[in-house]
Formats: structure tokens, C-alpha cells, sequence
């Protein structure tokens, strides 16, 4: 007798096993597919050359437009936190959207930081975009940004109606905590089919050219460079610009010969 049970015991596990994976299954697919965005960086703009400093020891910038679309299935949403005012920078987690169920979150993928600038003062993810200038034909950066951070919004509209899940307006449209040092939580973002640009010379938008000698240079922009947020794909992070540098009477001039999107080695 109890031969014959215990086949009939290993089918009721085995039934009962395969009953809790349907079930797993059937959970995981009600959650739907993540809904990632896609930062697509744009290739440095409105380039202009500044002259700052004494007369004495002047220092030559050279200024541009920076600018990150989102293309992707679904909105980029960073939320900041702090436990308290004695912590002066946030961690700055990533929500993702999801086509059904509640959002997934992506721990740590940054920090904001309160930033005192003569433009403004709000709360800023750190390291965003970064910015270099290298020789043609070389990878390694003569020169490198001193940019603090980035106040994220739907700033403009890109991307056209062609976007499947554009949104119908923008949604990222505060100040990034203006003036507000007491805060203790933060969100921004941009919303599929916007983007956030920065103009010349504002708020670190410059590298300098003091010192470098005359020749053809790469100025690279790169969105996410350490991929900690997550994206449908990577491939649109980094766009770059060709340019030549000439000094004339102590004076640089600067003339843009190539714009490569998706590239990082404009003119190699």
C-alpha cells in the first residue's frame, strides 16, 4: 500500500511545482516590458570663442550649446533623496515605467547636489553630460570640463510625431528646487520627445583653449558615460564636432569642419 502511494505523492509535487511556475510566469508577464528611455546626445552647437581674464593673463574659452533628446519608449524619471540637511547631495535613483504594473526603480545611479552659480541656484545632477577636447586621431582628452551638473526638464520639443509613446506636453517643467537649499527630496527628468539643451558659456557650457597650439581638434559630448542609467541602447550616447584651431596675433579662431552624430571620433 504505501508503494503505490508514493508515485502518486511525486506527482502531486511535481503538479504543484509546475502550478507555482505558471504562476511566477504569469505574474512576471502581467508586469509588462520595461518602458527605458533612449538619451540620443546631440553634436556640440553655436560654438563661440571668449576672451576672460585680465589683459594681462587673459584666458580664451571656447563656448557651446549642449543638448540631450530622449527617443526611448518611456520617460527618464530621477528622483533625489537625502535623509537629512546634514548631507549636502542626494542620491539619485531612476524609476523606469513599465507597459502595465507599478514602476521599477534603479538604485543609485547618481547624486544631486545644491549649486551656487552667477546664473542660478538649484539642485543639479552631477556628471550628466561630460565634455572633452581631443587631437584628431587621438582618444585621450587634452582638455576636459569643470561642468557641476545638470537641472533636467523638457526644455524643448525633438523627436518629431513619429515617437510612439511622445508625450502630449511636457511634464518636467520646474526649477529644479530654486533656491529651495532645505529640501530633502527632488525629482526631474525628460519626457519622450524632449530634451534638455544648454547654451554657450553658461554654467560650465566651455573648455578652454589657453596653451593648446594650432591643429585640428575633436570636441566630444557624451550623455551617460558610465551607463548607470539605464537605456534601450547606448549606441547615440556621444556626438562630436571637428573643428580646426588657429592662433593669429595672440587670438584664437576656431572653424568647424565636420559634425558627426553618433560618434565620438569625428574626422578619423
Amino acid at each position: 500500500m504505501v508503494l503505490r502511494l508514493i508515485p502518486a505523492l511525486l506527482a502531486a509535487v511535481v503538479l504543484a511545482a509546475a502550478a507555482v511556475l505558471v504562476s511566477a510566469s504569469a505574474d512576471a508577464g502581467s508586469a509588462g516590458r520595461d518602458r527605458l528611455p533612449d538619451l540620443d546626445q546631440e553634436p556640440p552647437s553655436m560654438l563661440v570663442v571668449t576672451r576672460v581674464g585680465p589683459p594681462e593673463q587673459p584666458e580664451f574659452r571656447l563656448g557651446f550649446r549642449s543638448a540631450v533628446r530622449n527617443v526611448g519608449d518611456g520617460p527618464l524619471i530621477i528622483d533625489g533623496r537625502r535623509d537629512g540637511l546634514d548631507s549636502d547631495t542626494m542620491v539619485a535613483d531612476q524609476l523606469v515605467e513599465r507597459d502595465s504594473g507599478p514602476r521599477t526603480q534603479v538604485q543609485g545611479i547618481g547624486r544631486f547636489r545644491y549649486v551656487v552659480s552667477p546664473d542660478h541656484r538649484h539642485w543639479h545632477l552631477l556628471r550628466f553630460q561630460r565634455y572633452e577636447l581631443r587631437r584628431a586621431g587621438s582618444k585621450e582628452a587634452v582638455v576636459t570640463d569643470r561642468k557641476t551638473g545638470f537641472c533636467l526638464g523638457d526644455r524643448y520639443s525633438a523627436g518629431g510625431r513619429l515617437l510612439r509613446n511622445r508625450a502630449p506636453r511636457p511634464m518636467f517643467t520646474s526649477r529644479c528646487g530654486l533656491e529651495q537649499t532645505e529640501l530633502l527630496g527632488i525629482r526631474e527628468g525628460i519626457s519622450v520627445g524632449y530634451g534638455d539643451d544648454y547654451s554657450a558659456n553658461l554654467e560650465g557650457q566651455y573648455l578652454s583653449l589657453t596653451g593648446l597650439a594650432d591643429g585640428r581638434y575633436v570636441l566630444v559630448h557624451r550623455v551617460n558615460a558610465g551607463r548607470r542609467i539605464r537605456e534601450t541602447g547606448y549606441h547615440n550616447n556621444a556626438a562630436s564636432v571637428l573643428i580646426s584651431l588657429h592662433w593669429r596675433l595672440g587670438m584664437p579662431y576656431v572653424r568647424v569642419l565636420e559634425r558627426c552624430p553618433d560618434s565620438a571620433r569625428c574626422g578619423s
